[in-house]
C-alpha cells in the first residue's frame, strides 16, 4: 500500500478552479484504481506555514551550534517545529500530486512557502563537492497546473515559471519520475473552455490510472 500526499494551492471550491476540479478527477481515478493506497489531502490555504524569518534562521543557527530545542524562543520553538512537521510528512509518502494554478507566470505564495518547508538540508538533499544532491530519489510526482492563456508554445512559453519551477524542484530533491498535467488556453479562448477542461480531465484520468499501477522504487 503506497501513501499520496494531495497537495492544492488554491482558496477557490473546487467547482470554481480548473486546477482543482482536475485534480479531484485525478484523485477520484486513482482511488478507483488504488481503493487501498492512503491519501492525505493538504490544502495549504487551511494550514499555517511558517514563512523562512528571522526567527527560523535564528532558531536553525542555535541548534546548529547545539543549542537544546528546548531553549530556543518560543517564537523559534513554533516555527522550526511547524517546518519540520511539514518535511517529515512529505519524507513519509510515497507519491505527490501537486496542484496549482498559474499566477502572474509562477506558483502561489503559499505553495513557495511549502517548497521553503521541503527542500532542507540533510532531508531532502545533501551538499556534496560535486554540488547538491537529492535525496528522494524513490519517490513520484505529479504536478497539475491551470493557466488562463497558452504557455506550452508561442511567446509566452518563455514566462512560464509555475510548471518549470516545480519540475526544478523536483529533480533538486531527486524526484526524477515526474510528469506534469496541463489545462490552459481558457481564458484567451473563452468558447473552448469546456471542452479544454473536459480533454485535460480525461488526460488526468489516464495519468491518475498509470500513476496508481507504477510502483515506487525502492
Amino acid at each position: 500500500m503506497a501513501k499520496v500526499l494531495y497537495i492544492t494551492a488554491n482558496p477557490k471550491a473546487d467547482e470554481q478552479s480548473y486546477s482543482l476540479s482536475v485534480g479531484r478527477a485525478f484523485l477520484d481515478a486513482y482511488r478507483t484504481a488504488k481503493p487501498n493506497d492512503e491519501i492525505i489531502e493538504l490544502d495549504l490555504y487551511q494550514v499555517d506555514i511558517p514563512y523562512i524569518d528571522t526567527d527560523v534562521f535564528n532558531g536553525w543557527g542555535k541548534l546548529q551550534q547545539g543549542t537544546a530545542f528546548e531553549q530556543l524562543s518560543a517564537e523559534e520553538k513554533a516555527k522550526v517545529a511547524k517546518i519540520n512537521e511539514f518535511t517529515e510528512q512529505f519524507i513519509s509518502v510515497d507519491k505527490y500530486v501537486f496542484v496549482t494554478p498559474l499566477w502572474n507566470f509562477s506558483i502561489p505564495p503559499k505553495m513557495k512557502a511549502y517548497i521553503d518547508t521541503i527542500c532542507i538540508a540533510g532531508k531532502t538533499f545533501r551538499y556534496t563537492e560535486n554540488g547538491p544532491v537529492g535525496l528522494l530519489s524513490d519517490k513520484k510526482a505529479v504536478h497539475i497546473q491551470a493557466r488562463g492563456g497558452v504557455y506550452s508554445e508561442g511567446p509566452a512559453k518563455d514566462v512560464e515559471f509555475g510548471d518549470r519551477y516545480m519540475r526544478a524542484i523536483f529533480g533538486f530533491i531527486g524526484i526524477t519520475d515526474a510528469e506534469s498535467i496541463i489545462v490552459e488556453g481558457m481564458a484567451q479562448m473563452p468558447n473552448e473552455a469546456g471542452a479544454i477542461k473536459e480533454r485535460a480531465i480525461a488526460h488526468a484520468k489516464e495519468v491518475a490510472s498509470r500513476f496508481a499501477a507504477e510502483t515506487v522504487r525502492v
